[in-house]
């Protein structure tokens, strides 16, 4: 029986050759192959010279005027020239490398010709001539030397004719009702034959949304079920949460009270928590991960913190200590550079339960930790472990409740598709006292301007980062190293102690370095982006960044938000000079935004999800037809329908529903968009 799920070895003409070289294309059965749109059209409708833009893509028809010419010029290289009669104007059309087109072109011949047209010299770079101008869009695929253009259209031709019937709608009616959404067996056809332009943007239009509807599902059915799956009810005492809370010398936020809300009902509820937490630098998220180990412990289970430096381990569990004094908490510090004896220590005193928090690096997944009841584990930055790394620590105890935490912020494009599965909050709001961070834009000829002004706050007993993108100097690159900048700053600041940072020091040796900035015997650090995450010193007010166009804007935030976390209003310095409009674009975004969220999405908007955070480490889905910087407005609405459609009673029953469950539950079907 023919089905859209055979094979497409099962069309005409598709031996096995042909059936390998359409699986290269990712197409293995007939469905996969009518749902392969095109990227672009060629645009072969007869156009007018009077209402042509300047530079365009076109189609002409006129009349030869004159006897082609062949130029030949370099390595294999020519030019095919003649005129064309185009209405009442003369235009050179030229063929690059083409040479053999001469025997097509006669003078007095009518002629179609196609590319692209500048109206100022009234000239065309021809790409092709067109023999029959009534097919007016011709769709182009992502083909490979294996397979023609050609060969591909009349293929998806023959098999739409056979197969059309059985092209069946997945989209429930009620949302192509509200959408305004064409069938599937339109937006099939309108996609690989369109009349016009319109058709094809009608059908794209559709296609966009079915595939970011179908994604967006399987991302709702994969939360409800994660939602469904039983976890470790945490019966915290919220009369010891409170009385912790109120103890604080500070007053949470709003939006720091709203996310501890929604992390104690998914403690409270039974089913494991899969949550993120967002927030941007200095925005407090260490207070209610604290909050949420608190309540973990008065249940009586252990919590683990895991971070991604030793640097931040350090940090945290300094920090944890003082907000945790007098308290029933019982600290252990885990780490690569814990001595063997120190270890040997811990390590049944984790198992037995007397430690009841971890803080470590990836130490803490070592096969010899053992838990007696891990309740809540923590991944700060989590975006700088491997998928491995998490899972490893949620095994540590009996499906624990897992709150992954965040300072790079992730623009909603991210949070959508990457994290699709998982429940978000956001802290999208600083506390109270804190200035918002002056950042400037100067170029490398200007950076000796800015010393007194640099003097006047470090004469204040202010502090300064210096950060530079490399340790030493190199011949292939024209970036500043910390080692030009140490030298530069100690020779223009005399009376001031510099220190050096970078990654290829001991774990000791940077700790040791951290500590007396902290202290304040260094008064300006040059750094590497190794001070990147986690560092926090107040009195660091001012921060200068050298070849800042050299990194990304989330990577620049990160690093400008180490200052301003004192009650001194702080300063970020941007050394660069961009080359490009793009590299001028970004410094003057940091300029003019010190928010997180809006920095990020800019970041991703310019240079690239797959750049912004890495394809390995960002997990970011790669659409097919829907592009989710562009679409961000389509791809919410989708998450909205997809999320009232699963959260529906028995949504899997309705009678408007079964096309799509059907779809869902058909593997060889939803292929495609894996």
């Amino acid at each position: 029986m023919d089905s859209l799920n055979n094979s497409v070895s099962t069309l005409e003409g598709i031996g096995p050759k042909k059936e390998l070289v359409l699986n290269s294309l990712g197409i293995k059965t007939i469905n996969d192959l009518l749902n392969y749109f095109p990227f672009r059209y060629d645009n072969f409708k007869i156009q007018s010279l009077a209402t042509l833009p300047p530079q365009a893509q076109v189609t002409l028809k006129g009349v030869v005027v004159d006897s082609p010419s062949v130029y030949r010029y370099g390595y294999k290289k020519s030019k095919l020239t003649f005129l064309l009669q185009v209405e009442h104007a003369a235009v050179r059309v030229n063929f690059f490398n083409q040479p053999w087109l001469a025997k097509q072109i006669t003078v007095n011949q009518p002629l179609v010709v196609y590319g692209r047209f500048d109206r100022q010299q009234m000239a065309m770079a021809a790409m092709k001539i067109i023999s029959n101008a009534t097919n007016q869009m011709a769709p182009i695929y992502s083909v490979n030397k294996q397979i023609k253009q050609q060969t591909l259209r009349k293929l998806i031709q023959a098999t739409y004719e056979k197969y059309q019937a059985q092209i069946e709608d997945f989209i429930p009616e009620s949302l192509r009702k509200r959408y305004r959404l064409e069938s599937h067996r339109q937006v099939v056809h309108d996609m690989h034959f369109p009349a016009d332009l319109r058709a094809s943007k009608l059908a794209l239009r559709t296609a966009k949304f079915e595939e970011f509807f179908i994604f967006q599902m399987r991302m709702q059915l994969l939360r409800m079920r994660d939602h469904h799956f039983s976890g470790i009810r945490i019966n915290y005492d919220i009369a010891a949460i409170n009385q912790f809370i109120n103890a604080l010398p500070f007053k949470l936020t709003g939006a720091q009270n709203k996310v501890v809300t929604e992390i104690l009902h998914n403690l409270g509820d039974g089913s494991q928590m899969n949550r993120l937490l967002q927030g941007d630098v200095g925005s407090g998220k260490t207070i209610v991960a604290a909050i949420a180990i608190y309540a973990t412990i008065t249940a009586g289970y252990q919590a683990a913190l895991m971070v991604p430096t030793e640097i931040l381990a350090e940090q945290h569990a300094n920090g944890l200590a003082k907000i945790f004094a007098n308290l029933p908490v019982n600290i252990a510090l885990l780490t690569g550079d814990t001595k063997p004896a120190v270890r040997r220590e811990i390590l049944p005193r984790i198992k037995d339960g007397e430690i009841n928090l971890v803080i470590g690096t990836h130490a803490l997944i070592q096969d010899e930790v053992n838990f007696h009841n891990l309740g809540l584990a923590i991944i700060d930055e989590q975006h700088r472990f491997g998928v491995n790394q998490r899972a490893a620590l949620r095994k540590k105890g009996d499906d624990p409740n897992v709150l992954t935490m965040t300072a790079t912020p992730i623009p909603r494009t991210m949070t959508i598709t990457t994290y699709g599965e998982m429940d978000v909050s956001v802290i999208n709001e600083l506390p109270a006292g804190r200035k918002p961070i002056v950042t400037r834009w100067i170029n490398s000829k200007q950076v000796s301007t800015t010393f007194p002004f640099l003097l006047q706050h470090l004469s204040h007993h202010e502090q300064m980062y210096v950060i530079a993108p490399l340790i030493e100097e190199s011949d292939k690159s024209d970036m500043q190293s910390t080692e030009t900048m140490l030298e530069m700053f100690q020779r223009s600041f005399p009376g001031f102690q510099v220190g050096l940072l970078h990654g290829r020091m001991k774990d000791a040796e940077k700790n040791a370095v951290m500590e007396a900035f902290k202290r304040r015997e260094i008064q300006i650090l040059v750094s590497t982006t190794v001070i990147e995450v986690g560092v926090d010193v107040p009195n660091a007010s001012l921060m200068m960044i050298f070849n800042a166009d050299h990194f990304g804007l989330a990577q620049l935030h990160q690093l400008r938000g180490r200052v301003g976390r004192g009650d001194q209003q702080s300063y970020c310095i941007l050394v660069a000079d961009p080359k490009t409009e793009v590299g001028k674009k970004r410094m003057n975004v940091m300029v003019e935004t010190t928010d997180g969220f809006i920095v990020a999405q800019k970041d991703l908007e310019l240079r690239g999800s797959g750049d912004v955070m890495g394809k390995q480490q960002s997990g970011q889905v790669q659409f097919k037809i829907g592009d989710p910087v562009a679409d961000l407005v389509m791809l919410s609405y989708a998450q909205e329908e997809a999320k009232r459609i699963v959260n529906s009673p028995h949504w899997n029953e309705l009678t408007d529903n079964l096309p799509l469950v059907k779809y869902l539950n058909d593997e060889s079907l939803t292929d495609s968009l894996d």
